[in-house]
Formats: C-alpha cells, sequence, structure tokens
C-alpha cells in the first residue's frame, strides 16, 4: 500500500508533470513573473469555469478576503456576521480592517453558518455577512441572499474550501459557489481543491465598479502607474502559481468527482457505526467538493482516535478545536457561551481524515478499518 498522505500533492503533480514542467520552464524563459501573460490567461479560463463576470487575481486567501471588504467601502465600526466555526483568516480581517465582528452558530449538518443565527445577530450597524463554504459543502445561499436582500447587506462569500461546488436554488437555477454574493474571495494554497505550487488567491464578482475599485486595491491603489486613486495594498498573483494553475483548472471537475467518490467509499465503510456521523451532502451529488471529509465522533474520545490514526499511518486533522469566540484575539464579551451550543460540542466531535485526488480503495479500507476497530473497542463516555 503506499504511503497514506492527508493530501497527496507529489501524486497530482504525477499526472500533470509534463505540462506543469513546460509551463514553469516557459515563465522562467519569459522573465514575465508579475502580471504575466498566465496571469491575465488564468483569470479569463477561471471566470469561463465559474460564469462570473470578473475574477482579480491576488497574493492569497486571506488577502482576497480583506481587499473584497476593503472594496465594499466598510467602514470602522461595522459590523460583520459570520461562522464562529472556521479558520481564523474569516475573521481576522475583519479585526484588521477594524471592524465589528459578529460570530454566530452553525447548522449541525452542514456544519455552515445558521441562516436564523443571522437573523438574530443583525443590528442597525450590520453591514454585511460572510457565509463560509465550510470543507467544500455550500452554505444556504437562498436564504442567506434574502435575509441580506431585506436588510441591505453585502454578501461576501469565503469560497477557500467550496471551489467547483455547484449551488441550486430552489427556483432551479445551478450557480457555482463563489458566484453568488456580491463579491466572494478563494484561496489557492497548495491543498486547496484547486491549489498552486505556493501562494495565491483570487476575488469574484458580477458588479463592474466593485471590479474596478478591488483592481485598484491589489495594485497599490494604482489604475495608472504612480497615480495612486484609492487606498490600497500590494497582492498580486505571481505568474509562476498562475501557470500552475492553468494547468489545473481543466481538471478541477475530474478532482472534486475523485473527492465525492471516495467520500461515498468513506461513507459505506462507516456506515451503520452508531458511533460515528458521516458527512451529510445536502442538495445533490454535484454540490459537496469535499475540500475535508470530516466525521463527528459521538461518545468516544476523538482526541484518542486522532493518535490511534497516527500511531497507525494515517493522518488526520482536527478542524477545528478551538470555537472563534474563544480565541483570545477574538474574545468579547457580549458573547454568551449559550450562543454557541452547536459549535462547542463540533470542537469536540470533529476529525478529518485523508481526502484527496488520489485516494486508492486499498488506503481507504485501510483507513475506515482502523477507525473501526478502535471505535468498537473503545468505552462510551
Amino acid at each position: 500500500m503506499k504511503k497514506i498522505q492527508m493530501v497527496d500533492l507529489k501524486g497530482q503533480y504525477e499526472q500533470i508533470k509534463e505540462r506543469i514542467d513546460a509551463s514553469i520552464l516557459d515563465v522562467i524563459q519569459s522573465t514575465a513573473f508579475i502580471n504575466g501573460p498566465e496571469v491575465h490567461s488564468f483569470q479569463k479560463e477561471l471566470e469561463e469555469y465559474l460564469s462570473v463576470k470578473h475574477v482579480i487575481p491576488c497574493a492569497n486567501g486571506t488577502d482576497a478576503l480583506q481587499i473584497a471588504m476593503m472594496g465594499l467601502g466598510l467602514q470602522p465600526g461595522d459590523e460583520v456576521i459570520t461562522a464562529d466555526f472556521t479558520f481564523a483568516a474569516t475573521v481576522e480581517v475583519i479585526a484588521l480592517l477594524q471592524l465589528t465582528p459578529v460570530l454566530v452558530d452553525v447548522d449541525p449538518t452542514s456544519f455552515n453558518i445558521d441562516p436564523e443565527a443571522i437573523r438574530k445577530a443583525i443590528t442597525p450597524k450590520t453591514k454585511a455577512i460572510v457565509p463560509v463554504h465550510l470543507f467544500g459543502q455550500p452554505a444556504n445561499m437562498d436564504v442567506i441572499m434574502d435575509i441580506a436582500n431585506e436588510h441591505n447587506l453585502f454578501v461576501i462569500e469565503d469560497n477557500a474550501q467550496g471551489i467547483g461546488a455547484n449551488y441550486h436554488f430552489k427556483n432551479g437555477t445551478v450557480t457555482k459557489t463563489g458566484a453568488i454574493g456580491h463579491v466572494a474571495s478563494t484561496s489557492f494554497f497548495p491543498s486547496k481543491n484547486l491549489g498552486c505550487y505556493g501562494d495565491g488567491g483570487a476575488i469574484f464578482t458580477n458588479d463592474d465598479d466593485l471590479a474596478h475599485i478591488i483592481r485598484g486595491v491589489v495594485n497599490h491603489g494604482m489604475y495608472k502607474r504612480y497615480h495612486h486613486d484609492v487606498v490600497g495594498v500590494n497582492s498580486r498573483l505571481d505568474s509562476i502559481q498562475a501557470t500552475v494553475l492553468r494547468a489545473k483548472l481543466p481538471n478541477l471537475d475530474t478532482y472534486n468527482n475523485a473527492r465525492r467518490e471516495a467520500a461515498k467509499k468513506y461513507n459505506a465503510a462507516l456506515a451503520g457505526q452508531e458511533n460515528i456521523i458521516t458527512p451529510e451532502i445536502i442538495g445533490t451529488d454535484d454540490t459537496h467538493v469535499f475540500h475535508q471529509y470530516t466525521l463527528r465522533i459521538k461518545n468516544i474520545d476523538r482526541d484518542a482516535l486522532a493518535k490511534h490514526l497516527n500511531d497507525n499511518n494515517i493522518p488526520c486533522g482536527v478542524y477545528y478545536p478551538i470555537p472563534l469566540h474563544s480565541q483570545k484575539a477574538y474574545q468579547d464579551t457580549r458573547y454568551n457561551e449559550s450562543d454557541f451550543p452547536i459549535t462547542n460540542q463540533l470542537v469536540k466531535e470533529v476529525i478529518s481524515l485523508p481526502m484527496h485526488t488520489e485516494l486508492d480503495n486499498e488506503q481507504i479500507n485501510y483507513i475506515t478499518q482502523t477507525v473501526i476497530d478502535f471505535v468498537s473497542k473503545s468505552v462510551v463516555i
């Protein structure tokens, strides 16, 4: 059996090695390292894939989220509602811009922000909602967009884990995540479903005026060299990363389908285990893109299971072990523990198994049997 990786980037690279090597060499020989033709070509190809009017590449996913908020003109003290159960980058940029983060609880099935918790958190100072498509499953955008329209709020999609997912609206239309809200951000960190070989990110929008502002923000506020029209940052996707992403983009649907197939095999193998809750797909099979395959372990020592997996050469991850409202940087007297019953439970139960495009049946069988062996011998707590 091949060595099990949490993310097998080398195995994926081997499948596209010839194109990757040639395209990187072309960039080096061209010396067009910043804003070169590869960046512009990738931008256009991703716009076509997402059916979105504007893709603005940038240096990383955290920058993308910050720049999206800067483009919207949010002001210090404006409240931005987002999920308590997610990676810190989502709330980090809110705080960096001196906006006021408002953390709310999540849905226990999808792990995504709870629309009813959003409703309860809205005040006259609320200006935006940031739904995170966590682990690759879209948030409930039908209801979130309705809430935003009702209260005249911006929706900023955090699509760092959801690229390629389809969202099926109740009216029958289908839209890629990242092309639904007023603006969206994504990350091309190497382990993402569409990842480069360093850092990278992008902002998406269908709003022409907002796209114009954002294009200035990513480049020191310049539209014309040495003319600084808006306050900006230095955040650009380099050409080597763009050429890697160009090589991978035509395979993104294939990659996501491979993840879905691996998830189905995990689910089938773990079915019937009363102390294990497997991920549930909300909607049709083409929604969840399984950036992570995350279990809930009920009445069993989750951390002991993680140690058991590691002892058996199976990597795993706990995403995320501490709620954002409990993090030292984001603690606030506005929050009560009773506001976050689902998040507080999830952080004790979740564990993510290896998930990537190169998983094979032998690996999945070994992983799931190792989990079952541990759970079946464990004392229920």
